[in-house]
C-alpha cells in the first residue's frame, strides 16, 4: 500500500496496492517508459532500471534474480543469448562416487529439470527409490505433487511444496525456450490442482540449506539439516545432503541406545547404490 513507501493514500482504491503512477514515481521512471515495461513492449530495460524497480517494488533477493532472467535470459545478465536446446544431461562418474560416500546420510543430486540424476541407498530409502521408477518419472517436483508418499515423508508438506514450487520456477525462468521443461510444466499443471492454484501467484525462492521436518520410515519423525551444494562444472546441477538436527541427533541416539548402540547404520536400507548417467565434476557451496 502506498503508505508502506511512504506515498500519500491519496483517493480510494479499487483495488490493493500501488497504482501505476506510483511505482514509476518510486523507481523513478517515466510512466509512458513504465506502462511499456507493464505491457511487455519490445524495450530492453538495463540493470540500473531493474534494480530501481526492484526495490520499488520491495523484492526480495529470489524475486530480483527471477526479474533479471525474465529480462535478460538465462544467466540474469544484460546481453545474454537466448536459451539453447539442451543435450541429454549427464552426472560426472566421481559426483555419483561422492554421493555414494556420502551414506549414510540421505543425499541425492537433482539436474537443471530438478530430475534426480543419483542418489545413494538412504535417500532412497527416505524419499523414494528412484531407479525403481520409470525415466520420466524421476523427477522430484514431479513426486512432490503427483505422489501419496511425498505427503507421508514431508510433514509440513503444504509449506514445502509451495517453497520447491517457487524454487522450481526459479530454474524454469532461466530455461524459456527449453521442451522438457515445456513439458513438465504442462504435466504439473494438468495433474495437480495446486500447481494450477500457486503457479499464476509468481511466487519464487531461493535455494539454500535449512532445516526439514520428515517422516523416515523407521524411525518416524525426524528433523534433517540439509545442505545444498553446486557442481562447478555444471551449474545446474545440485547436490543435497541431509543429516540429523541437533535435537533429533541427541534424541534418536539415545532411543538406539541397547539396540545395538551408534549410528553407523542409521540411514541405511536395502537399496543398492543407483546412479543415472555420467559428465560435470566437483562441487562448490551454493546459497542461492
Amino acid at each position: 500500500m502506498p503508505g508502506d513507501v511512504g506515498l500519500p493514500a491519496g483517493s480510494r482504491r479499487r483495488t490493493a496496492g500501488l497504482r501505476r503512477e506510483e511505482v514509476a514515481q518510486l523507481a523513478n521512471l517515466s510512466i509512458t517508459y513504465y506502462t511499456f515495461l507493464e505491457q511487455g513492449r519490445p524495450v530492453r530495460p538495463s540493470a540500473q532500471v531493474l534494480d530501481a524497480l526492484a526495490s520499488a517494488l520491495r523484492m526480495s533477493t529470489a524475486e530480483r534474480r527471477y526479474l533479471q532472467v525474465l529480462a535478460y535470459g538465462h544467466d540474469g545478465a544484460a546481453g545474454a543469448d537466448v536459451a539453447r536446446p539442451t543435450p541429454p544431461e549427464r552426472i560426472d562418474r566421481e559426483v555419483a562416487d561422492l554421493v555414494q560416500r556420502l551414506e549414510p546420510f540421505p543425499t541425492f543430486v537433482k539436474g537443471r529439470r530438478w530430475d534426480v540424476l543419483a542418489a545413494n541407498p538412504a535417500a532412497r530409502e527416505l524419499f523414494t527409490d528412484w531407479a525403481e521408477l520409470p525415466a520420466g518419472q524421476r523427477n522430484l517436483v514431479r513426486w512432490m505433487f503427483m505422489t501419496d508418499r511425498a505427503r507421508e515423508v514431508y510433514l509440513d508438506w503444504e509449506s514445502e511444496a509451495r517453497a520447491m514450487l517457487g524454487r522450481f520456477r526459479l530454474a524454469a525462468a532461466r530455461h524459456p525456450h527449453d521442451p522438457d521443461f515445456a513439458a513438465l510444466i504442462a504435466e504439473l499443471h494438468r495433474d495437480s490442482q495446486h500447481v494450477r492454484d500457486w503457479w499464476p501467484g509468481h511466487d519464487v525462492r531461493a535455494v539454500g540449506s535449512g532445516v526439514k521436518k520428515l517422516l523416515h520410515p523407521r524411525l518416524g519423525p525426524v528433523d534433517y539439516a540439509h545442505v545444498v551444494l553446486q557442481v562447478a562444472d555444471s551449474p545446474d546441477q545440485t547436490l543435497v545432503t541431509y543429516s540429523l538436527a541437533v535435537d533429533s541427533s541427541g534424541r534418536l541416539a539415545g532411543s538406539l541406545t541397547g539396540s545395538g548402540g551408534g549410528t553407523s547404520g542409521l540411514f541405511s536400507g536395502p537399496c543398492r547404490p543407483w546412479t543415472w548417467g555420467g559428465p560435470a565434476r566437483f562441487l562448490s557451496a551454493s546459497g542461492s
